[in-house]
């Protein structure tokens, strides 16, 4: 049976370095068996006035949506040591950068939503939401926070 960590390699996937929060917070907040994940973003801020729906492309978006998957599974490897210690992804919300008449989130979204399971398996499929907001930190087209239940509460 393969590791979330063989899947990552088969898919060609390298996790991105996780450097220090950007603000008064922290990466990973555990309680119990539970962890929680900051909103991380695709690492690659556009300018303040680009939109989803308008000059970014839902494709664009959704690889964004990916890569942030990526980095979030990064804090996870940071926090676990070992991603085998990641008993289900449990609860997704995904915020994207749109413009007001924008409806397709969910397709975004999914950029990172079906990362999960192709990584993770069964165990990657999640309860999400998908919306729209007037704006994101510096511009980026997505943020992404997750709740992830772990085997090994420490």
């Amino acid at each position: 049976m393969s590791t979330p960590e063989d899947r990552l390699q088969a898919l060609g996937l390298v996790l991105p370095e996780v450097g220090p929060p950007l603000g008064s917070y922290v990466h990973a907040v555990r309680t119990g068996t539970l962890l929680f994940l900051a909103g991380k973003g695709p690492g690659t801020p556009a300018a303040p006035d680009l939109k989803v729906g308008r000059e970014i492309s839902v494709e664009q978006a959704r690889a964004d949506a990916r890569h942030t998957g990526l980095t979030l599974i990064a804090v996870l490897k940071q926090e676990l040591g070992d991603l085998s210690h990641v008993k289900r992804i449990v609860k997704v919300l995904g915020m994207v950068n749109a413009v007001p008449e924008f409806g397709q989130h969910p397709e975004v979204i999914n950029g990172c939503s079906d990362l999960f399971v192709e990584v993770f398996g069964e165990a990657g499929k999640h309860a999400r939401s998908a919306v729209g907001m007037g704006s994101l930190p510096r511009g980026i087209s997505v943020e992404i926070e997750a709740i992830v239940e772990v085997t090994d509460p420490q």
